[in-house]
């Protein structure tokens, strides 16, 4: 699978810009503040459909345009696509193959990518709610039934919320059941996405960090977590006590992924370069997953590729590069191809030039 043609309208600071890229490598280079992040940022929202730099639609926008478009022709299961995302403030448009759908969630799956961002030390500094997302996008990638139920429980939990606020047991049950059966799935999948990371992290780690152990732990906070009725079983017996607090206090929306550096704790532990370390090894472990478990090898972008890697990495990233699928780069200088299929772009203004 690989993008073969991208057009930008008023996406960022782009006002019209259309791309033609290499299967294999593509390199965004020039000063910061050009517009070099935006492409991937483009890429990433056709991918997911959503920003990682911002919760706001709007935002991506240029300034003085009412709504954006992005476009993409792709080559994927051996024919060729397209997909357009389009917004207005108002409106959320998805043509996928001449086929409207109005939710941009509809776009997970269809072009499966993985984001390696200098924003990502939240994965292993930030609260639990980071590392919720990371296996929540990586898994809705690969599952579609995964987002169903991830949504189902959300909306339960909100629900049971309510009732608890307001005292009101009445429906209580109700609601639970919904949440115990999209729960012990959620749990199940999570838990088995982060047991299959294991495996492909430590030997990304053992390249990067000299065989710096790495390992990871999915914490519920139900247990045991495998049958509904323990689910049931826990969540009434926390009634009293949540009803005081006016929120549901244990399951999948409270668990956590433990990320252990050196048989400690990451978070409080790990250097800043450790912890890149691992954030590197953590994500391309998530591209190997997804190309074992797909028919179509998943996108891989790298922003900021000069600062996130020393010379050490580079060079032992640059011996691997091949094994990847189609690769976007951003970097503040012109970089030496790492492939010997790669298009490189100097980014300037919101202007983009093959160089």
């Amino acid at each position: 699978m690989h993008i073969e043609r991208l057009v930008l309208h008023n996406f960022r600071n782009y006002q019209h810009v259309d791309l033609s890229f290499s299967p294999k490598l593509n390199i965004f280079w020039g000063n910061n503040g050009q517009g070099k992040t935006n492409l991937l940022e483009a890429i990433h929202v056709l991918s997911t459909g959503r920003s990682f730099r911002t919760a706001r639609l709007q935002d991506l926008i240029r300034d003085g345009a009412t709504f954006f478009s992005i476009e993409a022709s792709f080559y994927k299961d051996e024919m060729g696509q397209t997909i357009q995302v389009y917004y207005n403030k108002t409106t959320k448009k998805i043509v996928y193959n001449q086929a409207s759908h109005s939710h941009f969630s509809n776009l997970l799956g269809i072009l499966p990518s993985v984001l390696l961002s200098p924003d990502d030390l939240s994965i292993i500094s930030g609260a639990p709610a980071e590392r919720r997302r990371f296996l929540d996008l990586h898994i809705a990638q690969m599952d579609p039934l995964y987002l169903y139920y991830l949504n189902r429980y959300h909306k339960a939990v909100k629900q049971r919320n309510e009732l608890l606020r307001t005292r009101k047991e009445e429906t209580l049950t109700a609601w639970e059941h919904v949440m115990a059966t999209a729960a012990c799935y959620l749990i199940a999948q999570r838990k088995q996405a982060s047991q299959y990371l294991q495996g492909p992290t430590s030997q990304w780690m053992e390249l990067f960090s000299k065989a710096e152990p790495l390992h990871l732990h999915y914490e519920s906070t139900l247990s045991p977590h495998d049958q509904e009725q323990n689910c049931l079983t826990q969540w009434h017996k926390a009634r009293l006590k949540e009803m005081q607090y006016g929120t549901t206090l244990i399951g999948p929306h409270r668990d956590d992924l433990s990320i252990i550096h050196c048989e400690k704790e990451a978070k409080y532990f790990s250097s800043e370069g450790q912890k890149r370390s691992c954030i590197i090894a953590l994500r391309f472990a998530q591209w190997e997953h997804m190309n074992s478990f797909m028919e179509n090898s998943p996108l891989l972008s790298i922003d900021d590729y000069g600062i996130q890697l020393d010379p050490y990495r580079h060079q032992q990233l640059s011996h691997h590069m091949d094994r990847f699928g189609q690769v976007f780069l951003s970097s503040p200088q012109a970089i030496q191809p790492l492939s010997t299929s790669c298009h490189s772009f100097h980014v300037n203004c919101g202007t983009v030039t093959v160089s």
